[in-house]
């Protein structure tokens, strides 16, 4: 009767620890797929936010450029200034052209460098704005990569408690991807913050 009841028991353990790596298995192929697609979406985003930010940086080249131009066009008018001081009353007509000319550069340089500054501050605003959502697909991908070891331990030692625990896990993992994918103000800047 003993060796019945222990062959029994045997087989109640066989089929719960069956059941549990089931329910593992389950678990690890379901992550694994929204593991994959995030990271789709992620890789998007990044090359999204490499895009932004050299666009950025060329926008703020040329309004350093306008900036530059500007400047040289302020240097031209003082030099202007300063031959009708020697000579008042007796600027020529090619020097008084070369003023206005200096002048209407000066107010152009002035109107494109404000949109520029403008359209690179725009970009800037891009660049966060996609580095945010990129933070979520980071946090998504860690909790997620974590509960995939743990789901591994729980499979080799059978405890349901770290199953739970596993879950947990990816079900952070899954909303803070889901806040990714969704564009989602989802955002624990500061466990971000403390990882960065």
């Amino acid at each position: 009767m003993s060796e019945i009841n222990d062959l029994q028991d045997r087989l109640d353990s066989s089929e719960a620890r069956n059941t549990l790596n089931n329910w593992v298995a389950i678990a690890v192929a379901l992550i694994s797929v929204f593991m994959a697609v995030c990271k789709v979406k992620d890789d998007n985003i990044v090359q999204a936010m490499l895009q932004a930010k050299s666009d950025q940086v060329d926008t703020w080249n040329e309004y350093q450029a306008k900036k530059l131009k500007q400047h040289l066009a302020e240097l031209g008018l003082n030099q202007v200034a300063a031959l009708e001081s020697l000579a008042p009353g007796k600027v020529s007509a090619s020097l008084a052209a070369q003023q206005k000319q200096y002048s209407d550069n000066i107010t152009r340089y002035k109107v494109e460098e404000a949109k520029l500054a403008d359209k690179a501050n725009g970009l800037g605003k891009q660049y966060d704005d996609l580095n945010y959502r990129d933070d979520q697909f980071d946090l998504s991908d860690a909790t997620l990569a974590v509960s995939l070891a743990m789901l591994a331990i729980t499979s080799l030692t059978g405890k349901r408690k770290l199953l739970y625990l596993a879950l947990t896990f990816a079900g952070f993992g899954v909303v803070m991807g889901v806040a990714g994918l969704f564009g989602l103000a989802l955002h624990p800047t500061a466990l971000v913050k403390a990882l960065s």
